[in-house]
Formats: structure tokens, sequence, C-alpha cells
């Protein structure tokens, strides 16, 4: 059997701004990535988010951005690499503090919006970001999609989960068509089934229409799509349906 993990970010609600419907999307994950207050989320959704995930059974992961509330860590920030360590390192913390005060435990790290792509092209970036999770602990599973990031934990010996994205578009180096650009998006009618070829042929589709060989242990649903649990629900049931059991990432690292 073919076992497969479905993470979303969640806690980015930020006082009396709120995104995304979590309480909805919870049950159908099994993994979350939560905001650490820098892209979004505070102190008070934190800990009701970590609470909730703990409750379910389901996988938490600390998902540090760069400091921009503004901009919702979605912009190009111009950060030195010991920027990068200490954001990192003190978002990580934080998160693992709501983890003990309710009994359980963080499983991964999984960099946010341009953090991530960003990390995805810039070694020294990526390098910085992949030493705080080790130096935090060589247990965490780091989530990467590729490029550098990947790189540098694999180089540090950090375990790996694998990511790929039902409903965003590729380019042939396996990187993400940013949000800006036409065709970025997935359209929701599609990425059911999309998830499970993803999974089953081991690849995707990049937008100019070359094959991308992708290691499949993790598939995001993001938590600020519209309609993202309804959606979550149906890749969840595409997958099952289709035999690949949906467990949380330390699991299903395990099975391999």
């Amino acid at each position: 059997m073919a076992f497969v993990d479905l993470n979303s970010d969640l806690g980015e609600s930020f006082g009396v701004w709120r995104l995304g419907d979590d309480a909805s999307l919870l049950p159908r994950i099994t993994s979350a990535n939560i905001a650490c207050g820098f892209h979004g989320g505070d102190p008070r959704v934190m800990l009701r988010t970590v609470r909730e995930a703990a409750r379910l059974g389901v996988g938490i992961g600390a998902h540090p951005g760069f400091p921009d509330l503004v901009g919702f860590g979605r912009r190009n920030i111009s950060a030195t690499p010991d920027e990068v360590y200490s954001d990192t390192l003190y978002q990580i913390g934080a998160l693992h503090a709501f983890c003990q005060a309710h009994g359980t435990q963080l499983q991964h790290v999984k960099p946010h919006g341009q953090l991530n792509n960003m990390a995805f092209n810039d070694a020294a970036m990526a390098r910085a970001l992949a030493s705080a999770v080790r130096d935090f602990s060589r247990e965490l599973i780091l989530i990467a999609y590729g490029g550098e990031l990947l790189r540098a934990g694999e180089e540090l010996g950090l375990p790996i989960g694998h990511e790929v994205f039902a409903d965003r578009a590729y380019r042939a180096d396996g990187s993400l068509v940013p949000r800006s650009e036409p065709g970025a998006m997935i359209g929701p009618d599609l990425i059911a089934a999309r998830a499970v070829r993803m999974v089953q042929e081991g690849g995707v589709q990049a937008i100019t229409g070359a094959w991308v060989a992708l290691k499949v242990e993790t598939i995001c649903v993001h938590g600020d799509t519209p309609g993202a649990a309804a959606l979550a629900g149906e890749v969840r049931t595409a997958l099952e349906a289709a035999g690949i059991a949906v467990r949380p990432l330390r699991e299903v690292l395990g099975k391999r």
C-alpha cells in the first residue's frame, strides 16, 4: 500500500483578522503547519491551533515565515543568513512552547511563502534555515519541495519530507509558477485527481508540458484557498479510494 501525508497551513489569523476555516480543515488533514506570528498567527491563535491539532492526533509543525504581516510573508525580503537563522529558530521555539504545554511534540518544520520559495534557489538562505532546524532538534522533519533547501537539509542530516503541491503549477525545474503569473493556480475541480496521479506516477506535468519527477511524501492543500476544507476532504477521499493510505508525515516516513 502507498502512504502519503496531507498537510495544510493553519493558525494564520491574527488578532481580530480571520483567515481560513481551521476548525473544518483540521479533521481532514494529517499534518498542520502552524504560523508562528511572523507572517500570520499570534500567541492566542497558536495556542488554540496546537490544542485542537493535538486533540485530533494531527502532526504539528512550525510554519516560519518572513516578518511580514502586511504582505502575508509572500513578498521578497532581503534577509541575511543570520536573520533567517535567528528568525527561524525563534519561531520554532515559540511553537514548541505551546506543544510542551499540551503534552505533545513538534513533528516538522515547513517554511512559509517567499521564505520557502527563496530558499529553493538561494543556497545561503537554505543553509541558514536548515541549520536552525538542526540546531533546535535533529529529529525534526524538514519539509521541502526541492532545490537548495532540500540539498541543505540532506547535507545536514535532517529527515526530509518531500512535498508536492496539488493546487499549484510547476515549472520544468521543479519550482512553482509564481502566483503573480497566469496559470499558477490549479482549478479546484482538477486538484483531487491530480493529487492521486502525483502519488501513483511520482511526478507532475510542468506548465511547459515537460514531465517533472517528484518524490511524494506529503501533499499540501493551502489553508487560505477558498473552500480549503471541502477541497482537502475531496483530496483525501480520492486518495483513499485509490488505495493510498493518508497518515501523519512521521508515520509515512517510517513506512519507507
